[in-house]
C-alpha cells in the first residue's frame, strides 16, 4: 500500500513537471517588442504597425513597435543583436540597417552572424525624378543632357539609400553630378520642387504626389516591372538603362540562436498577415510591394541580403560614404 501511494505521488510530481515545461515552452506567453530603426510615421514604422496589428490574431499576443531612430537604425538594430535569443525582442530593418551599414559603420555586431532571418516583407522600387525645369523629356536626354553637362546638376540626398543609388547611377551611365545631403527625404524634396537641386531618387510614396501635382518630372522606376499605382512611368529597362534595380525593402530579424520553432511561428505569423486582403490594399495604397511567397522564408532572407551585400558593399564603399 504504502508502495502504492509513493509510487502515486512520483506519478503526479512528473506530471506537474511535464505540464510546467509544456507551459514554458508556449511562444508567445506575453507581448513581443518590434525594434523600428526609423521615426514613427515614416514608411517602415507604417509597415510594422500594419502587421503587427494583424500577425496579433495569429499569435495571440500584441506586438508593441518601439521607435529606435539615430545612426542610420544601427542604434535600434544593435539592441536586437545583443538581446535574449527568445522571440520576444525583433528588428524590422531594410537596406540601410542590413546592408550598408557595415560598409559606413564599425558595428559592434555582425549584420549577418548576429540576427536570426526571419520574414521578406515589402519592397518600394526607388524612382528618378527631377525638377520640372530639367530640360530632358525622357532617361536617354537625361542620360546625354548630363555627360553634356558633367558637374552641373546636383541631386539631393536624404541617407545612404539614394545616396549610393545616384553613384550606382553615374557608375553604370558614365555621368558626373554633385551631391546634397538633407536630413530626411523631405526636405530634399522640397528643394527639388523649388528648383535648388536638379534630381533625386525616391521612393514612390515621398515622389508620387509631386509628381501627379505637376511639380516634379519622373524619368523612369527602378524595377523590373512597372508600379501598379503608376503605369505610366516606364521602367528603367524600358527607358533604355537595363538591369538598373535598385529598391528599398522591409524584412524581420531575431537575434541570434533564437529557436528554430519561435522563427517558423513568427514567419506563419507574417505570411498570413501579407496574404491578407485587407493588408495588401493598405501596403498597396502606400506603393509597397509584398515579395512573392516563395521568397518570404528565413532561408530566402538569408540568401537576398547576402546577395545584396555582395552587390552593394563595393559601391557603399566607392562612395566614400561617412558616418552621419
Amino acid at each position: 500500500m504504502e508502495k502504492n501511494v509513493l509510487l502515486a505521488t512520483f506519478a503526479v510530481v512528473a506530471a506537474m513537471g511535464c505540464t510546467g515545461d509544456s507551459n514554458a515552452q508556449v511562444y508567445p506567453s506575453r507581448p513581443i517588442t518590434l525594434i523600428v530603426p526609423n521615426p514613427a510615421g515614416g514608411p517602415m514604422d507604417t509597415v510594422a504597425r500594419i502587421i503587427a496589428e494583424r500577425a496579433r490574431g495569429s499569435l495571440g499576443q500584441p506586438i508593441i513597435i518601439e521607435n529606435v531612430p539615430g545612426a542610420s537604425g544601427s542604434i535600434g538594430t544593435g539592441r536586437v543583436a545583443r538581446a535574449a535569443a527568445d522571440g520576444y525582442l525583433l528588428s524590422l530593418g531594410g537596406w540601410s540597417q542590413y546592408v550598408a551599414n557595415s560598409a559606413v559603420y564599425a558595428l559592434k555586431y555582425d549584420l549577418v552572424q548576429d540576427f536570426e532571418p526571419i520574414v521578406l516583407i515589402t519592397t518600394q522600387p526607388l524612382l528618378l525624378v527631377a525638377n520640372k525645369s530639367m530640360p530632358a523629356t525622357d532617361l536617354k536626354e537625361l542620360i546625354a543632357w548630363l555627360k553634356a553637362n558633367p558637374g552641373k546638376a546636383l541631386q539631393g540626398t536624404g541617407g545612404h539609400l539614394d545616396h549610393v543609388a545616384g553613384v550606382f547611377f553615374q557608375k553604370e551611365t558614365g555621368t558626373r553630378f554633385g551631391f546634397v545631403p538633407y536630413r530626411g527625404i523631405s526636405p530634399s524634396m522640397q528643394d527639388l520642387v523649388g528648383g535648388q537641386i536638379n534630381l533625386m531618387i525616391a521612393t514612390a510614396p515621398t515622389s508620387l504626389p509631386a509628381i501627379r501635382a505637376g511639380s516634379i518630372k519622373a524619368y523612369a522606376v527602378m524595377a523590373k516591372s512597372r508600379l501598379a499605382t503608376a503605369s505610366d512611368i516606364p521602367t528603367m529597362d524600358q527607358a533604355g538603362l537595363p538591369n538598373f534595380h535598385f529598391s528599398s525593402w522591409q524584412a524581420l530579424w531575431g537575434p541570434r540562436g533564437t529557436p528554430k520553432d519561435v522563427i517558423a511561428k513568427l514567419n506563419a505569423a507574417v505570411v498570413e498577415a501579407l496574404a491578407d486582403k485587407a493588408v495588401r490594399q493598405r501596403l498597396a495604397d502606400l506603393g509597397q510591394e509584398i515579395f512573392p511567397r516563395e521568397q518570404q522564408t528565413p532561408e530566402a532572407l538569408s540568401a537576398f541580403q547576402k546577395a545584396e551585400i555582395e552587390k552593394w558593399w563595393p559601391i557603399i564603399k566607392e562612395a566614400g560614404i561617412k558616418p552621419e
